[in-house]
This record gives structure tokens, C-alpha cells and sequence, in this order.
């Protein structure tokens, strides 16, 4: 169970991550975005690590305050929810 919640953060967060690159180009080429609703709603069903990997390496949202604060407090959240369940007391 603990290993299957692992590998289901890590795939949202690759999805997320890809978003955002292509959110990234669609924005230098004028063109259709992705709403940051969906970007959003992908943030909070498991993908903000991969959210905020991308916000920075793509230089993608960061001036957003809703995205700054409220990625990398949804990825703390996604990582404690990872550790308590890995641990074993």
C-alpha cells in the first residue's frame, strides 16, 4: 500500500511537471493555456512536488503568490503523508 501511494505521488508530480513546462511554452508562444485551476487540482491530487520542481525549473508561476506558498505547502504535505505512512511505530 505505502509503495503503490509512492509511485502514484511520483507519476501525478511528472505529469505536473510536464504541464508546466508546456503551460511554460504555450505562454512564450501566445498560445492556449492550461487554467490554473487544472494546475491547481493536479497540485492537490498528488502532483505539488513535481508542481513546484516545475515552477522553478522552468522559471514557470513564481511570481503567482497562490502558486509560491500554495505549491510547496501542498509537496510538504504530499512528503509527510509519504513518511507517516512509511514509518513504522
Amino acid at each position: 500500500m505505502e509503495l503503490a501511494l509512492l509511485v502514484y505521488i511520483a507519476i501525478m508530480s511528472i505529469i505536473l511537471c510536464i504541464f508546466m513546462y508546456i503551460d511554460k511554452s504555450r505562454a512564450k508562444n501566445h498560445e492556449w493555456r492550461i487554467s490554473e485551476k487544472s494546475l491547481f487540482t493536479m497540485a492537490i491530487l498528488g502532483g505539488a512536488c513535481g508542481g513546484v520542481l516545475g515552477m522553478y525549473l522552468f522559471r514557470h508561476k513564481t511570481r503567482h503568490n497562490s502558486f509560491a506558498f500554495g505549491f510547496p505547502l501542498l509537496a510538504a504535505l504530499h512528503i509527510f503523508i509519504i513518511v507517516r505512512a512509511f514509518a513504522i511505530f
